[in-house]
Formats: structure tokens, sequence, C-alpha cells
């Protein structure tokens, strides 16, 4: 190895993504070396940002979990807590945790076709200033920034004379107990909150513009209870796991094809859960179809028990302004809290917002296809982890991995220093874009910007679903629209 080569790859990120790239790498690939670059102080990703009341899973663990260790625990749906602490026993128990670099952020990648390698400006502990090479560069940096949220336009808020709070950067000092609490939202985040906050406070509000579809959840389910107390444990998570790819899956096929029947069905089980003061319309009535936006799930209806108790409401309207002690709407109503919460969605940034560029030419992540969902056009031995948005992340970030483990397996095998996916003029003249992250959730819309693209053809296709990607990532073509390149490292 060359001595201008620190590590053969580089996986940015120690979230749930680049946990389970560097498992995969010392299942399938134990001749290389890795390193893990983490901008943050321990083991997590989001699950380490994230500290509001009744941070939760939005996805069954079985699936969110890692595949190749189990998730134990009898709850599909698991709390923020549980969730890290998997993730760092995980890492610990395979000696991932040795391979990480804490509070190194990397501000910057370059790629040299001379030296055929990465090299990452990194700056260690806030302060001090390194470069790393690698030969591969795995971005595991998830899809959103750490530092801001979503900016959203709240007319009058730097009025409010009270406590106005962001999830994403939730203060543990935040006294909220018998306070009136407004949660400005309605999604994930939005429905986690309110059951949490409304057992302390004295009344929850969330205030939506438009409604989300929101599905009740069993923590377990009579099936998953059989199989525990029938089959022997093995055998009865490989089945739970199975079951909860398969559902989904025949689930968002069905609600695609028969959009009328799915909105029928997710707005008849709310209303069978909702109080008699709480209308289906406009309250649960969303203008779009089921999966045009993420579905909210909430374990055993909590959501709408709060609804039934009277400890919480929904409203929904337009806000007007908000005064020092008011959020008046352009209805006429009017909602006095102590707290507001802006529950309005997260800002995508691709690549944790670092500079790449290839030799030394600034490279736009925005105006380039992605290549089976895993590589970017014209950026050399580089993968880029993105899961799913209608099934468990990790499902995707999993099959990420395991393609790159092949390509790079084929690259040693045949001496090649160089892969780069290329699009032709021809093709990108005749291709059709489509979306990387198939929803119209406002937060989508508003970052489609710094978003990769995809094609309506062959290798630039999206995503489809689970079993067709880890086939594609063991079985399918890696050489089209690839240029593979022999060379001296």
């Amino acid at each position: 190895m060359a001595s201008t080569i620190d590590y053969d790859v580089v996986i940015i990120g120690a979230g749930i993504s680049g946990i389970n790239c560097a498992y995969r790498l010392q299942e399938r690939n134990p001749e290389l070396s890795y390193i893990i670059l983490e901008g943050r102080h321990e083991v997590g990703g989001t699950w380490s940002l994230f500290q509001y009341p009744g941070l939760r899973s939005d996805s069954d663990l079985y699936t969110f979990g890692f595949p190749w260790r189990n998730w134990t625990e009898t709850t599909s749906i698991a709390q923020g807590d549980l969730i890290i602490k998997y993730v760092q026993d995980s890492a610990e128990m395979y000696g991932i945790d040795k391979r990480i670099l804490f509070n190194h952020r990397v501000d910057s990648a370059n790629w040299s076709t001379v030296k055929k390698s990465w090299g990452f400006d990194v700056t260690a502990d806030g302060s001090t200033k390194k470069t790393i090479r690698s030969r591969w560069a795995q971005f595991c940096t998830g899809y959103y920034d750490y530092k801001s949220p979503l900016p959203s336009v709240i007319p009058g808020i730097e009025n409010f004379k009270g406590e106005v709070v962001h999830p994403q950067f939730w203060n543990k000092d935040l006294d909220y107990k018998d306070k009136n609490v407004v949660i400005i939202g309605s999604g994930a985040t939005a429905v986690t909150l309110l059951p949490v906050l409304a057992k302390d406070t004295s009344h929850v509000t969330m205030l939506q513009r438009s409604p989300s579809y929101l599905l009740s959840q069993p923590t377990e389910d009579a099936a998953e209870k059989f199989m525990r107390a029938w089959l022997p444990a093995a055998l009865a998570y490989r089945l739970i796991r199975f079951k909860w790819i398969l559902l989904p899956f025949l689930l968002t096929t069905f609600f695609k094809y028969f959009p009328a029947t799915a909105k029928k069905m997710v707005k008849g089980a709310a209303a069978k859960q909702l109080p008699e003061t709480t209308p289906i319309d406009p309250h649960f009535t969303p203008k779009y179809n089921v999966f045009q936006q993420r579905l909210c799930f909430c374990p055993d209806g909590d959501f709408y028990k709060s609804l039934r108790n009277g400890s919480a409401s929904v409203e929904t309207g337009t806000i007007d302004t908000v005064t020092q002690d008011t959020i008046k709407l352009t209805s006429g109503r009017e909602l006095h809290p102590d707290i507001i919460v802006t529950a309005t969605g997260l800002k995508i940034q691709m690549a944790g917002g670092m500079k790449i560029s290839v030799d030394g030419e600034p490279y736009d992540v925005s105006t380039k296809f992605f290549w089976k969902g895993v590589m970017l056009e014209d950026l050399p031995n580089a993968a880029m982890t993105i899961g799913y948005v209608d099934a468990s992340w990790t499902l995707g970030a999993d099959a990420t991995a395991q393609m790159v483990c092949r390509i790079l397996k084929r690259m040693r095998k045949e001496g090649v220093t160089e892969v780069v996916p290329r699009c032709s003029d021809a093709e990108r003249k005749a291709m059709k874009e489509k979306p990387v992250l198939n929803l119209t959730s406002t937060y989508v819309k508003a970052g489609k910007s710094e978003l990769p693209k995809a094609g309506d053809r062959g290798q630039w296709r999206p995503r489809s679903y689970y079993y067709e990607d880890i086939l594609m990532a063991w079985f399918g073509d890696i050489r089209s629209n690839m240029d593979w390149i022999k060379g001296v490292a």
C-alpha cells in the first residue's frame, strides 16, 4: 500500500448507516483497512442528536435494526434511548467502536485522479486540522442538516414572550409541567411529542396547516406473541423480520394502485379512535394520497388516547400572527400557549455539508444522477447511503453496503484502482428526471435543490423495494454506465 494512503475505506458518520457499513466491510472485505470519522462525541447519529421527550423510531426495529444483530426487545416501535444503546452495543460487540475517531468533523473531501485517492480535510476536537487519505469514500451522513432545522415562516413569532423550542435542539431543562403547549406541525415528530407532553402539561394542542395520515400500531401483535411463545428464538426472529419486510411492501403497493381505497381505510381507522369532539374533517383528511408523504404511526394508539382523555387536541388552520401571548389564526381562532414547539421539519443537506471536489474542481451533488441509488455520476470511488422513505432506512442502507463490498472485492480482484459512474450526453438528453425521495412533504420540496437526481431508465432509476435492491446488490449489473479503470495507486 502506498505511503500516502491511510486507509482503504473512510466511512463518514457513525450512525446506523456507518456502523452497518463497517460491519459489512469486516464481514465481506476483511483484508481492507477502514476508519469511521464521526463529527459528534458518540455513536448514534440521529439518536444521539435528538433529545426531545418521547423520541422513538417511526419504523419497526426488526427491520430498522441491523440484519446481523437481532432486535431482542418485544416492542416493534422503540424509544430513542433503547435504540442508541442497541447501536452502541452492536458497535462494541464487533469491535467497530475501536475504528471510530470521534469529534472528527470532515470539512472537505477531494478526489485526486493522479493519486487515485480521497483526501479528507478534518477538524479534530474543534481545533486540530489534519488530512486523512483513503482509496474509497463512504458517505453515511444521512440527508439532513444537523446544525440548522428547516426555516419556517411563522408571522410574529419573534414577538412571543414565552419559550420557543425546536425538537432538533430541545432544551433538557425546559419546564413544561402544567403549562399550555402548542406544537406547530403534523409530522412524525409532532405525533411523537404530543402524547408524552400531554402527561404533564395543562394541555397540548397540535396546530397543523394541513393534516397527515396517522395509524395506530400495536407494540407487539398477536402473531409475534405466538411466534415467540411456540417457535425457537432464532426462527421466531427471522419470521417476524420477514413479516415486517413483506407487509409494508404489500401495503404500499396496494395503496399505490388503489389510492381511493387506501384513503378510506386509513381515515376509517382514525375515525374509530377519535373522540366525538374531534371531527375527521378537516383534522385527519389530508389532501394527498397515502404514502405521498410519510405515514405516521403511534404505538398502541397513544396519540388518540390523549385526544380522548382531553389532555390534548388538534387545531387545523393557518397562522395569521403571533403576539406576546397568543397565536391568532386566519379563521379567527386564538390559542394561548406558554410554550411553542416548532416541529416544522428537517433541512435537507447531503454529505453533512462538506465541500466535495474532484481534482480541485467543486462537485455539485444536485446536478448529478444517482447510479443504482448507490454511487453518484462522475464521482470516483465513492458511495452515498440513502435509505427508503416508505420502509425502514436500514434496509436501503444495507443494500448499499453490500453493493459497495461487492464492487470493492471486484476492484481488488481485477486490479482496478478507480470506478466512476458515467452518463452519456445522449442518455442525459433523453433522460426524464425522477425524485430520489419520492415524497411531497414540505421539507423534501424545500430541499430538492440539495438532492441528487434519479432517472427513468437503466442504472439511473430510483430504488424500488428491498428484495429487488438486495438481489441487485448480490447479482445485478455493476458494469453498465461505469468506467472501471486499471492503474497504479
